[in-house]
């Protein structure tokens, strides 16, 4: 990776979070890029802190700019991502926990080396370096990201492969939109039509059928086990077990709604293919006549009751009891809710179908990322790149 550095001073900065401190924050100024701003690969551009111009203005190898690789060396190692080309903010800092990493443009496009580190390979070249001792984290930050070893096929090839991904991405991006639109919307024809509402228990509209702590066995073959994150991110190829024994109930299918009851409390539909859940979420199944678009809503009105909960038990991982499952929800009655479904349900379908397009984009860019990186796939030269 030195090799392709810009030529520049702090091409490849040291962390400067010793310079930075909680009363250093302000309410305006430079965003500072943190973790946060760097998960599922893609850069957030929000949830920031701040940091005063004149602060930042004493650590100019700080300073990050559009195209800029940044490297989680602390904490959630083998996190990477990149300054979009078209950021908010004018400026940013790089946080105590981030490597900063600026390429040469004449040698090197930051988009493709930005893949090469979410294949897996380029990947497994970060991990190499953490030190398990206490928080995971690389020893020796700067030099480990400068010491990073990286293939380097002409700048024309690296065009050509980062702009098939990036084509990809940006379909995904749209479909996400579209299907964070549509929910919104069904939830804006709630809120506006006019019903008369009756209060329930919310075990009244559905069960809460509980998952199971999956081992191998004989039986069902080749599914993932639906733990917390996979709920709200897919699932992963460690998650997968071959032989093991589940039944229906146990089994989520697309537009299944799914509860994580303990730890990170989240209700969210499944939007991926087939999964085993595991025992820290419920697979929630409406009753006969109960509209699914209901039952998440009811959960979602009760969420802040349910994390407050979960926080008052005396335990490391907060959760609820199937008692509390009993709490009274204020939902519309139930002789609205034959028009209320036929208003809901397009956008409610709507939603769940462009999630699971986005999650079909997705699979595919991750199986031809590794392959386009290895060459075992080659891009085409008489592909146009912008």
């Amino acid at each position: 990776m030195d090799e392709i550095a810009a030529a520049e001073k702090s091409a490849v900065s040291k962390p400067y979070g010793s310079a930075i401190v909680r009363d250093d924050y302000v309410r305006d100024g430079v965003p500072v890029v943190r973790g946060v701003n760097l998960a599922d690969w893609r850069f957030r551009d929000e949830d920031f802190v701040f940091i005063s111009e004149d602060l930042a203005d004493t650590m100019p190898g700080s300073r990050l700019q559009p195209g800029d690789l940044v490297f989680t060396h602390r904490g959630s190692v083998g996190q990477v991502s990149m300054i979009p080309r078209g950021p908010r903010f004018p400026r940013y800092a790089v946080s105590t926990s981030q490597v900063k990493a600026r390429l040469d443009p004449a040698r090197a496009l930051a988009e493709f080396y930005f893949y090469w580190f979410r294949s897996p390979v380029g990947r497994a070249s970060i991990l190499q370096g953490v030190s398990t001792v206490g928080v995971p984290g690389l020893a020796r930050p700067v030099e480990t990201i400068k010491g990073l070893r990286v293939p380097l096929p002409p700048l024309s090839e690296q065009r050509r492969i980062a702009s098939v991904l990036g084509v990809l991405d940006d379909l995904i991006e749209v479909e996400e939109r579209a299907a964070a639109q549509a929910d919104e919307l069904w939830r804006v024809v709630l809120a506006a039509a006019r019903h008369d509402r009756e209060s329930v228990p919310l075990s009244s509209l559905a069960s809460f059928v509980n998952g199971k702590n999956f081992t191998k066995g004989g039986g069902t073959h080749g599914l993932p086990v639906i733990r917390t994150p996979e709920v709200r991110n897919g699932p992963t190829s460690s998650t997968v077990l071959n032989d093991v024994r589940a039944s229906a109930e146990n089994l989520a299918d697309p537009g299944d709604i799914l509860f994580v009851w303990s730890g990170s409390l989240l209700a969210s539909r499944w939007r991926w293919a087939q999964g085993l859940v595991n025992q820290h979420i419920f697979k929630v199944i409406p009753n006969m006549g109960v509209p699914d678009w209901l039952v998440l809503w009811a959960i979602e009105e009760l969420m802040g009751d349910f994390l407050s909960l979960a926080a008052d038990k005396a335990t490391t991982m907060g959760h609820i009891k199937r008692a509390d499952l009993d709490r009274v929800v204020n939902v519309p009655a139930r002789s609205a809710w034959e028009d209320l479904d036929a208003m809901i349900r397009p956008y409610w379908d709507d939603a769940l179908s462009a999630q699971m397009h986005a999650s079909d984009v997705a699979a595919a860019r991750d199986e031809l990322l590794p392959l386009l990186m290895s060459g075992r796939v080659r891009v085409s030269e008489d592909l146009a790149v912008a």
